[in-house]
Order: structure tokens, then sequence, then C-alpha cells
């Protein structure tokens, strides 16, 4: 089955300089780079209507071009508009999104708004990257991979919040510590999370549908499916953005938010326990998106 065509870009630093390409070509090929000073991209956002054709041409116009081959190692990919300056990004998200956790419902329209709960995850510098290692706490009761879409918002310098597309995430966590105590969440919060550097242009993605591995010892482990679309979601997305955007707090002049929608159920509830060195492999084959990532228990130093 073909997939469908989307509009996407990535960043990279390209001989420690900033660049953006377009497109996903098969390593090997040759792609086209935009050379762009720190923070174009997002003003591009902030500055255009978010089309793809309209930020195509406000990167490309005059910027230096540079040809590389597809997979070159000197090209490092980063997260989709991640600022240079540490703590100029938040990564957050909701939980309890799914239809399936409220007995295949949806969020009745009109009426009050009652918002799903959400959680703090930390600031986006971080983020792991595809292959990166997930570190967590040393001693964790129970983790669990969760696949998950990622909206990323730019604010503008008044504070407003602007929409610049979607990405792909694993949002690990240890389920256990929040099933102990519920007011230890943010403390299960803790744990490394993944994003794919693919910025997907357009409106959030009704239909994502994929499949995780988990590996030990280069076998596989556990594997199952998974939905994480707007469908799939008891809330409606718009409702979701429109509260977390009312706290001024997350509408700080350019700040940029990953705003992470809530996963399907997962290894956990099939009684699959994920350990030290285990790597977790998430396909999102509905968009044709892959990445993997191992995970190391980590003991804290001690105090001095």
């Amino acid at each position: 089955m073909s997939l469908p065509t989307l509009a996407t870009l990535f960043e990279a630093l390209y001989r420690g300089e900033r660049h953006v390409g377009f497109g996903r070509p098969e390593p090997g090929t040759p792609q086209t780079l935009y050379r762009v000073p720190e923070g174009r991209l997002a003003e591009v956002f902030v500055t255009t209507d978010g089309s793809p054709d309209a930020v195509r041409a406000a990167v490309a116009e005059g910027a230096e071009e540079v040809t590389v081959t597809a997979g070159d190692p000197e090209v490092r990919l980063l997260p989709p508009l991640l600022p240079a300056r540490s703590g100029a990004a938040l990564l957050s998200g909701f939980m309890g999104t799914h239809k399936k956790k409220w007995g295949g419902a949806s969020a009745p329209e009109g009426g009050d708004f009652e918002p799903p709960k959400w959680f703090f995850k930390g600031f986006g510098d971080w983020v792991r990257l595809p292959g990166e290692t997930l570190n967590v706490p040393a001693d964790p009761i129970a983790l669990i991979e969760e696949p998950e879409v990622a909206l990323v918002y730019v604010n503008d310098e008044d504070g407003t919040p602007h929409y610049a597309g979607y990405t792909f995430g694993n949002d690990l966590c240890d389920i256990g510590l929040h099933r102990k105590d519920p007011g230890y969440n943010p403390y299960c919060k803790l744990c490394d999370t993944a994003l794919a550097p693919w910025l997907f242009l357009g409106e959030p993605p009704r239909t994502v549908t994929g499949r995780v591995t988990i590996t030990r010892d280069g076998a596989t482990a556990w594997e199952g499916s998974f939905d994480c679309g707007d469908d799939a979601l008891y809330f409606r997305v718009r409702d979701m953005a429109a509260h977390l955007f009312s706290f001024p707090a997350v509408r700080r002049p350019g700040l940029v938010n990953y705003v992470l929608l809530g996963a399907d159920e997962a290894s956990f509830h099939d009684g699959f326990r994920i350990a030290d060195g285990d790597r977790i492999a998430i396909d999102v084959k509905s968009h044709g998106v892959a990445f993997e990532n191992p995970v190391a228990y980590v003991s804290p130093p001690p105090l001095g």
C-alpha cells in the first residue's frame, strides 16, 4: 500500500551551521539544504500562513544552498524547531485521551469543556533523537513506551501560539509509579522522550497507525500495534490546544511548545515489562516514519 505524499521538513546542523531541508529522500540520494540563521524557521511560521508552499518560499528566499547526500554523517538532525538556547522550548502532554479509555465514545460537543489531565515532561533540549539512549531512573516500577503524535507550536513576540506541524515521539514513563499513587505522576514522567526529526506540515493527523517492537538481547521480546490519530481520541485536538494555551506560562514570547496527544494501550497492558538495555522500535506505518531507541537504567551519583 502506497503512503500519502505529505509535506515535511527538517532542521539539521551541517558543518556546524543550521540548515533546513524538505522531504525525506532515500539514503544515498541528493538532498538540498538551505542555510538559515538561528530562529529563522520559527519566524517563518509566525510570519506566513504555515502552508507548505509559503514555508518553502520563505526559507529558500536569499538562503545559501548546499547539496549533500542523504545520510551524510556531517548532517546532524535536530528536533523540529528546537531553539539553540536552553530552556526556550517545553515538552508536555495530555493523559487519558483515547476513546478506548472512555468506552469508545467521543467528548460531547458544546457545553463546558472538561479537559484531560496534563503533564509537564521537561525542556525541549531534553528531547532525544532516534538512536539516542533513553535514560530512566535506576529503579523504575514498570516502564511503558507511549507512541504519540507531538504537535509543534511557536509563540510570536506577543506570546500568541502559531501551529507549525506535527511529528511523532515515544513518551517513555514509569506507569508503575503513577499507578502506585497518581500524585507521583510528575516523577513518573521524568524519563527521556524521543522525537522524530521530521516535521509534517498540515493539520494534526486523523489516522496514525503503527507497530511497536521491543527487542532484548537481539531477539523480539514483545510487539504490538497502536493507533494515536485524532480519530482515536475522545477529546478534540482543537479543544485540548485551546485550553492549554489559555495559560500564560506556555505563552511566553518566542517559546516553542511540543505537545504530546496521548498514547494507546501498549506493552505494559499486555503484561510485559521493559528492562534495562531493551530497544524500543516504533514504526509509524501510516506515515513511513520508523525510529528506535535503547533504554538505560541510570543510577544517580552520590550527593556531595
